[in-house]
């Protein structure tokens, strides 16, 4: 508000109404893993939105979705690398013990997604397993 930073002040206030949505929809407290899920979910709302105005045309509608994005991301843990994410994924399958077979890709992502989840791109860590998987 000081600074007079309109986007940052409407993106924390939508940010805010949202975790108070979930506090009073769900009636529970927050903690930093409910935040970080709403934090990766609005994020993830607004690559989506920020991908259909591209591609409508709107350039300053996406223009203004990758903003909130960036301000979005200042709460987020910092991301991995793809080499950080690469080495989860080889470290989960061999404590895993599972067979290196696509069946095993549900129960190694429900491993995967609690401890990556806010600091790895999921899609990213979905598609290397994938890879993995089927080599």
């Amino acid at each position: 508000m000081v600074n007079k930073d309109r986007a940052s002040l409407q993106t924390l206030r939508m940010l805010s109404a949202a975790l108070k949505q979930i506090e009073i929809d769900q009636r529970i407290e927050i903690t930093d893993e409910v935040a970080t899920r709403e934090f990766v979910r609005q994020v993830k709302q607004r690559q989506d939105a920020a991908t259909q105005y591209r591609d409508a045309n709107r350039d300053d509608l996406a223009t203004k979705e990758e903003a909130e994005i960036e301000i979005i991301q200042r709460f987020l843990p910092e991301a991995m690398s793809d080499e950080e994410i690469a080495a989860a994924v080889d470290a989960a399958i061999a404590e895993s013990g599972l067979p290196q077979e696509m069946s095993s890709m549900g129960p190694l992502m429900g491993k995967l997604k609690p401890a990556l989840e806010g600091r790895a791109d999921m899609s990213k860590v979905s598609k290397y397993l994938r890879e993995k998987l089927n080599s």
